[in-house]
């Protein structure tokens, strides 16, 4: 019999407004938020940390890139050790390590250990995603995991919208380097309060109740012994062809979205020639669309779990579309609103695909699978960068041909998602 049957009571309990697992859903916001913030002002002080240091627009994208092999390297071993282990201990673990590499990235001098920093610090960034998706695999019934994901997603917008605003008035107040002393301070915070108020199997959580216990019981695939239980090995989890074609696509979609998240301020400062404090402001708006964008794919993701393949497909293909047009016209105002319709559609499908990956995948290898899939992505942010501080740098500062690469690496994703025949696993 189903553990959780054997412990709750169907009947007698009054429901709760605020259930525990938002409390739980909420302290998962606020470390992708920290995440977001922590890696995403490297993106505002690039342009201030190259003068001082001296170096190119393709060396200034290789410290991009030290950040994401970190990143990705870890996110298989962060994924296992979630499934063998838990997501508690591991995230904790994870924001504590990565705000340490936060605190020395405003400490650093030359560039090798600005590499190496950033490399750490990609390193805890990595183990993090795995455990927060199967947490909400735990925590979440089928039916609502589509809408928490999307939940969760919304700080891929908030935090880059957030970080630039952050970024620039610290960098004007006190230097590039005491943003990062500054930020590293929250995740420490942080990872106390998700190892004290988080538990692997939500039986054991005082915040979730028996009528929250009583939700997910009555959902087959969300058991105690599913979803703290994983009989699949790694090897096995990695022999399934569906999960190596969503990694394809979703390296191709992080080709563009780490490209345009990463580049995006130093476009609007160089190419468009505006001030920082502008810059500031207009990189900031494009991800505010992008949170609207977020919570639609949430709400589409729940509502056609059988169709996101389509949906993620036309998404993805409109945001290209508008990004090719933002830097086809020279006129400010018209590249914004571009820029802003493609941002919406872009975070659609990001929040349509993740959606998808919760719908496809069972919780007890959700730790697993999700890393693998990841993964695909974060080698994208590896690439990206590096690629794209290449072509500007060989178009004498134009950006052109590196928005093109991003167009065509996103059609390319919206194209192949037409091509996933079953839509579970």
């Amino acid at each position: 019999m189903n553990e959780l049957n054997t412990k709750i009571p169907t009947s007698g309990y009054k429901q709760k407004k605020w259930k525990g697992r938002y409390t739980i859903l909420l302290l998962l916001w606020s470390g992708w938020l920290l995440s977001f913030l922590d890696r995403m002002v490297m993106s505002v002080s690039l342009p201030f940390i190259g003068h001082d240091l001296g170096i190119d627009k393709t060396v200034q994208g290789s410290i991009i890139s030290a950040f994401f092999i970190g990143y990705a390297l870890f996110q298989i071993p962060g994924g296992y050790l979630a499934d063998k282990f838990g997501p508690r201990k591991v995230m904790a673990f994870a924001i504590i390590w990565w705000s340490m590499f936060t605190l020395f990235t405003g400490l650093i001098y030359v560039l090798p250990l600005m590499l190496l920093t950033r490399f750490m610090f990609g390193a805890g960034e990595g183990c993090f995603p795995a455990s927060s998706w199967k947490t909400i695999a735990t925590y979440f019934p089928a039916k609502e995991r589509g809408r928490a994901t999307a939940i969760q997603s919304s700080v891929n917008t908030l935090g880059p919208a957030i970080s630039v605003i952050v970024a620039v008035a610290i960098i004007e107040w006190l230097g590039w380097r005491d943003v990062f002393i500054i930020l590293s301070i929250p995740g420490f915070i942080l990872g106390f309060f998700i190892y004290k108020f988080i538990r692997n199997n939500p039986t054991e959580n005082r915040l979730i109740d028996a009528n929250e216990l009583q939700e997910l019981a009555i959902n087959n695939d969300n058991t105690v012994e599913t979803v703290t239980n994983s009989s699949a090995s790694l090897i096995n989890v990695l022999k399934m062809p569906i999960l190596w074609k969503l990694s394809l696509i979703w390296f191709l979609f992080d080709i563009t979205f780490w490209g345009f998240t990463t580049w995006l301020p130093s476009y609007l400062l160089e190419a468009r020639g505006l001030s920082l404090s502008k810059t500031g402001i207009l990189a900031a708006i494009p991800f505010l669309f992008g949170a609207l964008g977020t919570l639609v794919g949430g709400y589409f993701a729940d509502k056609f779990a059988q169709k996101l393949k389509y949906v993620y497909g036309l998404t993805a293909f409109i945001s290209g579309i508008f990004l090719f047009l933002m830097f086809q016209v020279e006129n400010l105002q018209a590249a914004m609103v571009f820029q802003c319709v493609s941002a919406l559609f872009m975070f659609i499908a990001f929040a349509i695909f993740w959606g998808m990956l919760m719908h496809m995948i069972p919780p007890a290898i959700m730790g697993k699978a999700s890393s693998i899939v990841n993964f695909g992505g974060q080698v994208a942010g590896v690439l990206s960068p590096f690629i794209i501080g290449f072509l500007i740098d060989n178009a004498n500062g134009g950006y052109n041909h590196a928005f093109l690469f991003m167009v065509i690496a996103l059609i390319s994703s919206a194209i192949l998602t037409f091509f996933i025949k079953k839509m579970n696993i």
